[in-house]
């Protein structure tokens, strides 16, 4: 009922193509655990993959790439329990973008999106 949005269409579809695989625990007792997460419905995240060379083949690197799907413009927040000690907006080869930086605040990273907008993060992170 309502719109594609108010329905979850978008998020159903991931569910049905891209399903969750169980993977045995070491232990009955492990904590939950959730790389990324994304405060609006209307963010899709993507991607997240190793940086390429246009980041310069630092292995400590990850590339986030997320996308607007309702149509609407939103910021929304992104959180991630990796261990980052830098942040920045890069093209889709990967190159920082001049004034890019992120500042690193506690809800995460902020993230502004205007209709269907793709926007790629590329996540430094401490060893």
């Amino acid at each position: 009922a309502g719109s594609f949005q108010e329905a979850g269409v978008i998020q159903q579809a991931y569910n049905l193509n891209f399903p969750l695989h169980v993977v045995p625990a070491s232990c009955a007792q492990c904590p939950a655990w959730s790389a990324f997460s994304v405060s609006s419905p209307a963010i899709m995240l993507e991607t997240v993959k190793q940086a390429g060379a246009g980041a310069e083949d630092r292995p400590e690197a990850v590339v986030v790439r997320l996308y607007e799907a309702h149509g609407s413009t939103v910021t929304a927040w992104l959180q991630t329990s990796l261990p980052v000690k830098e942040a920045m907006l890069c093209d889709l080869l990967e190159r920082p973008i001049a004034q890019g930086h992120l500042p690193l605040e506690p809800q995460g990273l902020r993230l502004s999106f205007t209709p269907f907008c793709v926007l790629s993060v590329l996540l430094l992170l401490s060893h």
